[in-house]
């Protein structure tokens, strides 16, 4: 009666359970063998969730921050300033020394230049576009480990389809569920957007939407930054699948067929759908979700360290979220992409709305997150990456996506540009690979953005390899690209 288990079934709600009818009821003649439905899925995912893997940062995040700095922000004028260069290379801002000696940052970032011996800065993040060259491409590569065929020569893709790859939150839910009952993958406060394509590479795609994340994009505009003091839990938007009144009608069905099929009530005692179903009705009657969306309970110091403007609420309620429990938390920068005010996508204006706007609120949100995680002693079990999806053109004024720019302004630079990873195994005080004298191209160690995804998911415990099944059944690499060994201790 015994058997090794082929591909996923198909015949069953969630073909992702890799499980068919048939199955149970060959297991259900197992127990001579001492093997029951639980035991068997609990193997099932072992092989999957931990084959391969080990050395340096395996498995040591408990839960991930992914910082989307959505719109590309300059890494010339950020954290990879150019000196001795032609002055439409140089930055307009200064360069300051940091905490590292030799390594500079720009003069709108003090407080990251404070501690930026608590993390890694890879300096030499690079790929070559393919339809990549505007924003919703680029976004869906990095938040999917994937390209798509389906690309405009403006950049632009179709809307979010159910066929899409899926964002790298929902596997990770998927293979490394939550251990509380909480929320597993929150994404705030607005969605990934270019122009009219909204939420690209933002959803479960094939996996389904029961691995969706929970959004929580309040109402107001984006010059309001004060809307996320005003959010309740209620605010969440729940995908459909995942109902509060279909979960109760789910369970009630499941309590009704345990009742009556004690045999079945034994091989599934163990089995993780009932912990699913538990932990989701928990979190819907608990107030361990309504608690950790409470702002009001910090501190007026807390509160003005991070800075009381959207993008630094976002990242307090995204440390409030992991440390009750959630897998992952995705913080979109607070404004679209091709937009005015504080967007990074600075084609005009640069000057002016860096340095009012959006780099006061990078350089207090995210170093008031990092610090405060490694006060709290949750750096070293909570993986922490900001990453746009490239940087700004060497020299300004110059056109490289068919945009106009001033000479105030920079373009798409998908060639060269930073990112930064901090906790869970992350190498404390490095810097990871060289820009060239004009930050044009890496000198040395280029770090393609598939494999930070890759080492994203190497972090938590996942083997980058992983192959999960498509709408059409096909095996698929959760990315194909190897982790990058060099930035964990």
């Amino acid at each position: 009666m015994w058997r090794v288990l082929g591909e996923p079934g198909k015949d069953l709600c969630d073909k992702n359970l890799g499980i068919t009818r048939r199955d149970v009821l060959r297991v259900g003649g197992s127990g001579m063998m001492g093997l029951t439905l639980g035991s068997m899925l609990e193997l099932q995912a072992r092989a999957e969730n931990t084959a391969g893997g080990g050395g340096p940062g395996w498995n040591k995040a408990k839960s991930v921050i992914m910082v989307y700095l959505q719109g590309g922000p300059s890494h010339l004028d950020l954290w990879d300033p150019k000196t001795g260069v032609p002055d439409n290379v140089k930055s307009v801002f200064n360069p300051i020394a940091t905490k590292l000696p030799g390594t500079q940052f720009s003069e709108l970032l003090p407080k990251l230049a404070g501690i930026n011996d608590r993390f890694t800065m890879i300096r030499s993040m690079s790929y070559t576009p393919n339809g990549l060259f505007n924003h919703t491409a680029a976004i869906y590569q990095i938040m999917t480990g994937y390209t798509t065929d389906k690309v405009s020569p403006s950049g632009q893709l179709e809307p979010p389809d159910p066929k899409d790859f899926p964002n790298f939150g929902s596997n990770v839910i998927r293979l490394k569920p939550p251990a509380v009952p909480m929320l597993p993958f929150v994404m705030l406060p607005r969605p990934l957007q270019e122009s009219n394509v909204v939420g690209k590479g933002g959803t479960a795609g094939f996996l389904g939407r029961a691995f969706d994340p929970y959004t929580l994009y309040p109402a107001g505009d984006d010059m309001d930054m004060a809307k996320m003091t005003r959010i309740k839990v209620d605010d969440l938007q729940l995908r459909p699948d995942v109902f509060a009144t279909r979960l109760e009608r789910r369970a009630r069905l499941r309590d009704s067929i345990v009742k009556k099929m004690d045999d079945v009530d034994a091989a599934v005692k163990d089995y993780t759908l009932n912990e699913y179903y538990d932990k989701a009705l928990s979190l819907i009657v608990s107030g361990r979700a309504r608690d950790a969306f409470n702002l009001d309970a910090e501190t007026a110091v807390t509160r003005e360290r991070y800075g009381r403007n959207t993008f630094g609420d976002s990242l307090l309620l995204a440390r409030r979220l992991v440390e009750a429990g959630t897998r992952v938390v995705e913080v979109i920068w607070p404004k679209v992409a091709n937009s005015d005010n504080h967007s990074w996508d600075v084609h005009v204006g640069l000057s002016g709305r860096m340095k009012n706007q959006s780099a006061p609120m990078l350089d207090s949100g995210l170093s008031a997150l990092i610090a405060d995680l490694d006060e709290r002693g949750l750096l070293s079990e909570t993986l922490v990456v900001a990453i746009g999806e490239f940087g700004r053109s060497p020299q300004r004024g110059v056109s490289t996506s068919g945009n106009s720019n001033s000479d105030d302004g920079r373009d798409h630079w998908p060639y060269c540009y930073t990112s930064i990873a901090a906790g869970a195994g992350i190498k404390r005080g490095y810097v990871h690979g060289e820009s060239d004298q004009t930050g044009s191209a890496p000198l040395r160690d280029p770090v393609h953005p598939i494999e930070l995804l890759a080492s994203i998911y190497h972090s938590v415990g996942i083997n980058p390899q992983t192959v999960v099944y498509n709408h059409l059944n096909q095996p698929r690499e959760l990315v194909k690209a190897e982790h990058v060994p060099g930035i964990f201790a």
